[in-house]
């Protein structure tokens, strides 16, 4: 069953590369004690998701810091030199921290995994949005096709509700 608003994030270690190389990360670190606006994407450089979906969030950093975001993180099921070389081309900097899930087991513990195999992506991660308050979803929105319920628009939206 896919994760849903007032259910905890699940504690999954993932492997992040950074300017110090390759490093683990917790889940439990990410979102314990911060206020989180966390989008996954099906795929870094795909056409949505480099034009649009990561874009949005990096245009909006500003304001959802102002809102009281501690951190917005971008995830998809890469490897973390794809991420990297994502967030550096897309000029991320420290606006949007850039969250590989290599192998697909955090996707899959939040339950919010698709089959892309059909367009030669294999397993990935659907299109969604969540903001995750120390720990715990507070607002989730998932696309099945499109960009909408995902979008920096939306989420900034569901911080004003």
């Amino acid at each position: 069953m896919p994760i849903q608003e007032g259910d905890k994030i699940p504690s999954v270690t993932l492997k992040h590369l950074t300017d110090e190389g390759m490093q683990e990360i917790s889940t439990d670190d990410i979102f314990k004690g911060q206020k989180v606006i966390m989008f996954a994407v099906p795929g870094a450089f795909t056409p949505t998701c480099s034009n649009q979906h990561l874009p949005g969030f990096l245009s909006h950093a500003d304001d959802f810091k102002a809102k009281g975001i501690d951190r917005v993180v971008c995830m998809a099921v890469n490897d973390p030199f794809v991420m990297k070389a994502w967030g550096t081309h897309a000029g991320v900097a420290d606006k949007v921290m850039m969250l590989p899930d290599g192998n697909g087991e955090f996707t899959r513990a939040l339950g919010l995994e698709m089959d892309g195999s059909g367009v030669s992506l294999g397993q990935r991660s659907k299109r969604f949005a969540m903001l995750v308050e120390d720990g715990v979803v507070k607002a989730l929105g998932v696309d099945d096709k499109g960009l909408g319920a995902s979008s920096a628009e939306a989420m900034l939206a569901k911080l004003d509700a």
